[in-house]
C-alpha cells in the first residue's frame, strides 16, 4: 500500500491534475463569458454548444458548475466547489481573467475607437442558389455532432452577395475567432514590414534571446510565423500542455513561452502551437510601444478602420500583450473584409497596406505541413500537383479557429467564405461541411 501511495503521489506532482482542472475551469469562463456577454447567447445555450459534446471534458463534467452575475458581468466557475476561476466583461474590450484585468488607459482606448452598427445596408443577392448553398450549411447533418453555425458571409468580386445568420446573431455581433486571430497576428506584421518597422527573416527581437551564444538567437520571426521554430511549446489542448498553461496561468503569456528550449533547429520541424504567435505579438507590443493602448489605437488606425471592420475587440494579457492567437472578436462582415484584403493582395481603397506578395507569402506551404504564415492552405508546393485538402480549390487558403470558424480565400474564383459557429469534433471541425459550401456558392457565382 505504501508503494502504491508513493507512486500516486509522484504522479501527482509529475502530471499535476489540479493544474489541468484550474485549466479547464479558467477556459470554460472565458468561453462562458465570450458567448453570454459579448455574443449575446444564454448561458445555457453557450455551455451546451460549447461543451455538450466535447469529449475531453466528460471526466470532469458531473463537478462542473457556473454561475452568472449580471450585474458585474462575470462568469464564476469551479470543480465541487474548488478551482474557482472568474473571468469578467468589459465594454469595447472583452472578456479578462483576474490577472489580465485591462487598465483604464486600455479600455479608454478601447471605448475611443469602439464600432457602431452597421449604417449602409448592403444589397444582398436573393439568387436561389446562395440562398440554398447558406441553409444546406446551417441544416442539421443526419448524423455526428451539431453544427451550430453561427454566421455565413460570402463575398465575390468584393461585394457581399449572401449572408445568414443564426437565431440571436446578425451583421453586428462580434464573434469570438479562436486561432483566425493568427491571421489577423499576420497582417499587423505585415503593416510593420510595409512601413519598413520589421523585418520578417532576421533573427526575432526577443530580450531572453539577445545573447548571441543562445541557440535560439538566430531564431526568425518568420519561423514563429510558420510555426518551425523548433520550440518546446506543445499544443494539445490537454490541460497539461505548455500552451494550456500559457493561455489560462500566465500573466505574462510571451514572457512564458519565450522561455521554452529548443529541441529541433529552426526552421527544420514544423509543430503548430499558439506559443510561437505569443512570442510574435510580444515582439509587435515592443515594436509598437505603449502597451495594449498602443496596440488599439495602431490596429484600428492602420487595419480595421481602413477595411472597414467596426465590430473588432481584442483581449490583452497581464503583460498588455495582446492575445493574438485566441482573442480577438469581429463581425462575421469584418471578417469577410479581412479576407479581401488578402484576395486584393493587400491593397485597400487604392492604398497598400500590406506588401506586394504578401499574400502569397502566407499561403505558401511550410515544410510538408498544409499551413503557411498565419493561414491553413491548399496551395501544393512547388512541383507539388495534390492537393492538401480534397475538394477545396488549389489555390484556396483560410483563416482558421477552434469549432470551425473559417475564412476561405480563392483567388481564382475572386471568392471569400466565412463561416462561424460552434461545431466541436475536432481536429476537422466539420471541414467536409466547409468544403461543400465554398464549391456549392463557387457552382452559384459562377
Amino acid at each position: 500500500m505504501g508503494a502504491v501511495l508513493v507512486v500516486l503521489a509522484v504522479l501527482f506532482f509529475w502530471k499535476r491534475p489540479d493544474h489541468a482542472i484550474r485549466v479547464a475551469t479558467a477556459s470554460i469562463a472565458e468561453v462562458m463569458c465570450s458567448g453570454v456577454f459579448v455574443e449575446g447567447m444564454t448561458p445555457e445555450r453557450t455551455f451546451t454548444e460549447s461543451y455538450a459534446d466535447d469529449k475531453g471534458l466528460k471526466p470532469l463534467s458531473r463537478g462542473l458548475h457556473y454561475a452568472v452575475d449580471r450585474a458585474n458581468r462575470r462568469i464564476t466557475t469551479d470543480w465541487h466547489g474548488h478551482f474557482v476561476s472568474q473571468s469578467t466583461y468589459y465594454p469595447s474590450y472583452g472578456c479578462a481573467l483576474p490577472s489580465q484585468t485591462p487598465g483604464e488607459n486600455t479600455l479608454r482606448a478601447a471605448r475611443d475607437v469602439a464600432g457602431s452598427p452597421e449604417t449602409q445596408p448592403l444589397e444582398v443577392s436573393g439568387d436561389p442558389l446562395l440562398r440554398t448553398s447558406l441553409a444546406r450549411a446551417f441544416a442539421k447533418p443526419a448524423s455526428g455532432v451539431p453544427r451550430h453555425v453561427h454566421a455565413i458571409v460570402v463575398m465575390h468580386d468584393g461585394r457581399i452577395v449572401a449572408e445568414q445568420y443564426a437565431p440571436g446573431f446578425g451583421p453586428d455581433t462580434p464573434l469570438l475567432s479562436y486561432s483566425v486571430s493568427k491571421s489577423v497576428v499576420n497582417a499587423l506584421v505585415g503593416i510593420l514590414v510595409q512601413q519598413g518597422k520589421m523585418d520578417v527573416h532576421t533573427p526575432a527581437p526577443v530580450p531572453a534571446w539577445r545573447d548571441p551564444s543562445d541557440p535560439r538567437h538566430a531564431l526568425t520571426i518568420e519561423q514563429l510565423m510558420r510555426m518551425t521554430s523548433g520550440l518546446a511549446l506543445t499544443e494539445d489542448d490537454s490541460g497539461f500542455d505548455p500552451v494550456s498553461m500559457m493561455l489560462f496561468r500566465q500573466a505574462d503569456m510571451a514572457g512564458y513561452a519565450a522561455q521554452a528550449k529548443l529541441i529541433h533547429p529552426p526552421g527544420a520541424v514544423w509543430d503548430y502551437s499558439s506559443g510561437n504567435t505569443l512570442i510574435v505579438c510580444g515582439i509587435l507590443r515592443n515594436t509598437i510601444g505603449n502597451g495594449a493602448e498602443g496596440m488599439i489605437r495602431f490596429a484600428h488606425r492602420q487595419l480595421f478602420d481602413p477595411l472597414g471592420m467596426h465590430h473588432v475587440l481584442m483581449e490583452f494579457d497581464g503583460a498588455q500583450t495582446l492575445i493574438g492567437s485566441t482573442r480577438i472578436y469581429a463581425s462575421a462582415r469584418d471578417w469577410a473584409r479581412f479576407g479581401q484584403l488578402y484576395l486584393d493582395d493587400g491593397v485597400v481603397n487604392g492604398q497598400r497596406i500590406l506588401p506586394a506578395g504578401w499574400a502569397a507569402f502566407s499561403a505558401r506551404p511550410t515544410l510538408d505541413a498544409p499551413y503557411g504564415a498565419g493561414f491553413w492552405t491548399n496551395v501544393a508546393a512547388p512541383g507539388d500537383k495534390a492537393q492538401l485538402i480534397d475538394g477545396l480549390p488549389s489555390d484556396a487558403y483560410f483563416a482558421s479557429g477552434m469549432n470551425g470558424q473559417r475564412i476561405v480565400i480563392v483567388p481564382s474564383k475572386h471568392l471569400v467564405v466565412v463561416r462561424f459557429g460552434s461545431t466541436v469534433d475536432p481536429p476537422r471541425f466539420d471541414m467536409q461541411g466547409l468544403v461543400r459550401l465554398v464549391a456549392d456558392v463557387s457552382a452559384a457565382v459562377h
